[in-house]
């Protein structure tokens, strides 16, 4: 059976100009990209006029919760969260109960998320030390052996500079990039904000924006040292992103992420308290904001990613302070950029497709997905016009710790194609 999409507007990481045309699907592979294809006999014909299709998204940064967490969320119900949001591959972050720090539990994990329905577009991360405690590397060799794609201890920095040094070593030998989550703890103390004018006036303690920096730069030094492929994670103050692009500008493999709640929220958003804007790092000033959003727009960012970390409303629903430190992300994600920023002509889909979509895939080693004859049929399709509710009936994830409850979006995930199936069609 072949299916027609046609008259989309097919989005590319090289073009900001998005260009009109048909594409054919059979079996898992796209058969014909061009503009009005015609003779095409037992095809089902599906109107894409006004939506953009595009290749499906691929994320870096995901916290499945399996194993031990499940009554947040499960590998099964991560997997259909991200499709709802147009994702058809992620990285698994290691800290789970136990922690993803061996090769058993890896196989584990990889053997769970082969049940899902995007199975093979599924990876791990593996720990970088034993328990994600800082003291003792994992077992970094037979993690890679059963299919680890990253190390990170992700959730906690590497206090120990020697440790880290030496895991590095390790990575670099496999062959693995290492992710730095970057605070200095000891700075960070018992803060649960960004550190500013917005935390005084509401008395809760601060995490300064030296804690995330100062870290930085300590882990680009000892990266340059080992030669390691080193990936910062979700980046928030505009000092730390400039201190990446220099060490970028010195030929040091570094890359960064940000994620999408940084660009658009702030500090300032959580003058009632809400523990939905609670996360760490922490939400900075909007001068960050636009220092965040002008590095994407000039490429010094390589990757958007999520950090999608889901909560449950039990814990959610406590004091600022004593609430857990994150947000979902999966299924809000595309709908919050396109609202924001694409509907505006802030940002363009190309700039979408290349940080979120090819850039993700390629920091993995993986191949992208351009919507081209002979490439494999993994797209989706996006309508700019409709809107999107997010409700508890709508979202796929067991936990709904967003900002976004309840909000409406403009821009909805339509349709999504994964090995030439149709996982969601609405």
């Amino acid at each position: 059976m072949k299916r027609l999409y046609r008259n989309a507007l097919i989005a590319s990481e090289d073009s900001p100009k998005l260009n009109q045309g048909d594409v054919l699907v059979e079996g898992d592979r796209i058969v014909g990209v061009s503009a009005g294809i015609t003779g095409i006999e037992d095809c089902e014909v599906i109107d894409c006029a006004g939506r953009v299709l595009m290749p499906s998204m691929f994320d870096i940064h995901v916290h499945a919760r399996e194993p031990g967490q499940e009554e947040k969320e499960n590998i099964t119900t991560c997997a259909e969260a991200a499709i709802n949001g147009g994702v058809t591959g992620f990285v698994m972050m290691p800290n789970t109960v136990p922690a993803i720090d061996n090769a058993g539990v890896v196989r584990t994990v990889l053997e769970s998320a082969r049940r899902t329905r995007i199975g093979p577009g599924i990876y791990t991360a593996g720990a970088i030390t034993k328990g994600r405690k800082g003291e003792e590397l994992a077992g970094i060799a037979g993690m890679k052996a059963a299919g680890c794609v990253l190390l990170t201890d992700d959730g906690f920095p590497v206090d120990n500079p020697q440790v880290l040094r030496r895991a590095m070593e390790y990575a670099r030998d496999h062959d693995l990039p290492l992710a730095s989550h970057c605070e200095v703890r000891e700075l960070s103390g018992k803060g649960c904000m960004h550190e500013g004018r917005v935390s005084y006036s509401l008395g809760l303690a601060g995490i300064p924006s030296i804690s995330e920096e100062i870290c930085i730069s300590r882990d680009i030094r000892l990266a340059e040292y080992t030669g390691v492929h080193l990936n910062i994670q979700h980046v928030t103050t505009a000092e730390g992103m400039r201190t990446i692009k220099r060490a970028k500008d010195r030929g040091i493999r570094v890359t960064c992420e940000v994620a999408p709640h940084h660009l658009i929220f702030n500090h300032g958003h959580i003058g009632s308290y809400d523990t939905h804007y609670k996360m760490n790092p922490p939400l900075r000033t909007e001068e960050d904001n636009e220092a965040l959003l002008h590095g994407l727009k000039e490429g010094w960012f390589d990757v958007i990613a999520t950090d999608h970390a889901p909560h449950t409303p039990f814990e959610k629903n406590q004091d600022f302070a004593s609430a857990p430190f994150g947000i979902t992300g999966l299924e809000t994600a595309l709908p919050s950029l396109h609202h924001h920023f694409i509907s505006r002509g802030i940002l363009d889909w190309s700039l979408v497709v290349k940080r979120y979509s090819a850039e993700p895939r390629r920091l993995m080693k993986l191949p992208p997905v351009p919507v081209k004859e002979g490439g494999r049929a993994e797209f989706i399709v996006f309508n700019p016009e409709r809107t999107t509710t997010f409700n508890r009936e709508f979202m796929k994830s067991k936990s709904v710790n967003t900002p976004y409850l309840g909000q409406t979006l403009k821009g909805m995930v339509e349709r999504v194609i994964f090995g030439g199936q149709e996982l969601l069609a609405r």
